[in-house]
């Protein structure tokens, strides 16, 4: 019996790449795609890495013919590429706001697609879908509407015993900020607000995304995984 097979999206760096390092060590095969230069030593050798960027549908269709060709068919499918503009609605163009859906709707939608005819009967779908509220009207507008989708392809899926989920990441520190011109100085500031008193790793949400591809997660779907350190957790009276 062969190892199963994982495709992860937007792969090569922060939580993509944190999520193909501790698979392949648990043993699957891994195959990586995204936008960003990856060398050979900064992931183990024998995980696939493809250059496509997810607001095309030709890259996607590449990427799904390699997949193809190296591993057959998938087990898990981790949808992570995505993008960040953060911004007021006054100040939001429309490349910005073509950027934002492009990236993290349509893509997530198409590389779906796409990749069902590779997608083992009882295999796990896992779909990033972070935080939008409070950084700009066109972000949240993208970001929120991951979530109906996993629900709806939650339903739609289950007869094939397709697990889909989300995973909304908290305050992690990933090169997005520095990308967005955010210094560490802010981000260590901002993780005071965080009830467990730091700020995340791209391996906290690697775990979350292995718990959810595992058997253990077997009577889960259509739901959202929150991996925030309790920052959104409110006391009750």
């Amino acid at each position: 019996m062969s190892a199963p097979a994982a495709l992860i999206t937007g792969g090569t760096s922060g939580i993509g790449k944190a999520t193909a390092e501790l698979l392949h060590s648990r043993g699957y095969r891994v195959m990586v795609t995204g936008v960003d230069h990856v060398t050979g030593a900064e992931l183990p050798e024998d995980v696939v890495v493809v250059r496509a960027d997810a607001r095309s549908l030709r890259d996607i269709d590449d990427a799904m013919d390699q997949a193809r060709r190296h591993f057959g068919s998938l087990d898990l499918l981790f949808l992570n590429a995505g993008i960040s503009r953060p911004g007021p609605m006054e100040t939001t163009d429309e490349d910005t706001f073509d950027a934002l859906f492009d990236t993290n709707v349509k893509g997530t939608f198409f590389t779906l697609q796409k990749a069902l005819p590779l997608l083992n009967q009882g295999g796990s779908v896992v779909i990033t879908v972070g935080a939008g509220e409070g950084i700009g009207a066109a972000m949240t507008a993208a970001k929120g509407a991951l979530l109906p989708l996993v629900r709806s392809l939650a339903l739609e899926l289950a007869p094939r015993r397709i697990r889909v989920n989300a995973v909304s990441p908290g305050l992690i520190e990933t090169p997005a900020y520095s990308k967005m011109g955010v210094s560490k100085e802010m981000i260590d500031s901002w993780a005071r607000d965080v009830p467990l008193g730091r700020v995340g790793a791209p391996a906290d949400i690697a775990e979350a995304v292995a718990f959810l591809a595992s058997d253990a997660a077997g009577y889960i779907t259509g739901d959202n995984l929150t991996v925030s350190g309790g920052i959104g957790v409110h006391a009750r009276p």
